[in-house]
């Protein structure tokens, strides 16, 4: 089998929130890159990427480039042929255009996989289960004011959401009025809800400590990225200091900052990027890395195809279902009473939504 052609289309999809109709959160991710990797055994495998930005034409430019320099390659050769990509993209570095492109090649290399041997790729890569939990997110953003959040929070729990998570950072907000919002989120929730805040790297360690301390009461499921990413000593700090747990990763760029987390031990649970590790390849590696220091895996974004990657590991605890990309797959799968079930079609299982060029395709 060879790689006969790349096929590179840029869709934006509509602002939304879907879980409840919450208010859509500023700067969400809504540009995306579909990819489809063709063969010459008539196998197309399909990947995703995008950012957002200014640099989105860099960006196409990148996969563009990418393709042409692996047509006639063997696509079962998934190392072979990222090593390729890496090695022609050196002196530009890791991270950044070079791992979003590098993403979807790889995921499309690994659906053709699967494809090939007619399993989906939950199986392929270890197959342990095919229902993981998935919490809601997105809902509840720190934009939202306190009556409709609260209103928001309540109807999750009625769709049947047992995780949720929500933000705090809110700007202008003291951590008085921080720690009363959270408060009047979790009473309307609930006590038996798995409760998760989101801090998007907005807090330094003092704050993300003093405040820490004083909503431990409230059995947070975890703290995300509670200060600078590659903080790693300052987030041990926190991780040490607090008994809710640190969840963090979801910024990282490939697998040597991931490395860098867990052996500061800046964190109870690894959070993993499909697009910014570099794709399934590389998330998987670092999923195992996890594994080797105990640190439990959540996803973050691209529930559709994370289902897979969650499912597929003995140290997967949760999918994040952030509804930003499900126009963008025909029959996509979705959370039922805070659960995901693992497409059963062969690699992915997924395909493009048959109107999406034509309803969201901007070039």
């Amino acid at each position: 089998m060879k790689i006969q052609a790349i096929k590179v289309n840029f869709v934006r999809l509509p602002l939304e929130e879907p879980l409840v109709g919450a208010p859509y959160m500023p700067g969400m991710l809504r540009e995306f890159f579909t990819v489809q990797l063709q063969t010459d055994q008539g196998i197309e495998g399909i990947g995703v990427t995008g950012f957002g930005g200014k640099l989105v034409r860099a960006l196409r430019a990148a996969i563009e480039d990418f393709g042409e320099l692996i047509i006639g390659d063997d696509p079962m050769r998934t190392e072979q042929v990222i090593a390729k990509l890496r090695a022609a993209s050196a002196s530009c570095g890791r991270g950044g255009i070079v791992d979003l492109a590098l993403s979807a090649i790889d995921t499309a290399l690994w659906d053709i996989r699967g494809k090939a041997f007619g399993i989906p790729l939950a199986r392929l890569l270890g197959g342990l289960r095919d229902k993981v939990p998935a919490y809601a997110s997105g809902a509840l953003t720190r934009t939202t004011p306190n009556d409709k959040i609260e209103r928001a929070a309540s109807a999750l729990v009625e769709k049947g959401y047992t995780q949720i998570k929500t933000q705090m950072a809110v700007e202008g907000f003291t951590p008085a009025q921080e720690i009363e919002r959270i408060r009047l989120i979790r009473d309307a929730v609930g006590p038996n809800v798995n409760l998760m805040v989101d801090i998007n790297q907005r807090w330094s360690v003092a704050e993300a400590i003093s405040i820490g301390r004083r909503i431990e009461e409230l059995g947070l499921g975890w703290l995300e990225d509670p200060t600078t990413c590659d903080d790693y000593q300052g987030h041990a700090k926190i991780a040490d200091a607090l008994t809710t747990p640190v969840c963090a990763g979801e910024y990282l760029w490939g697998i040597e900052p991931h490395r860098q987390a867990m052996s500061h031990h800046s964190i109870d649970i690894t959070m993993i990027d499909l697009l910014r590790v570099g794709g399934v390849t590389q998330w998987m590696k670092v999923a195992g890395m996890a594994e080797a220091f105990n640190k439990k895996v959540a996803s973050h974004l691209l529930p559709e195809i994370h289902v897979h990657l969650v499912a597929a590991i003995p140290n997967g605890l949760v999918v994040e279902y952030m509804p930003w990309t499900w126009r963008l797959f025909d029959e996509p799968p979705m959370p039922v009473n805070g659960e995901m079930t693992v497409p059963s079609g062969a690699g992915l299982g997924l395909k493009f939504a048959e109107d999406l060029f034509e309803k969201y395709g901007v070039g």
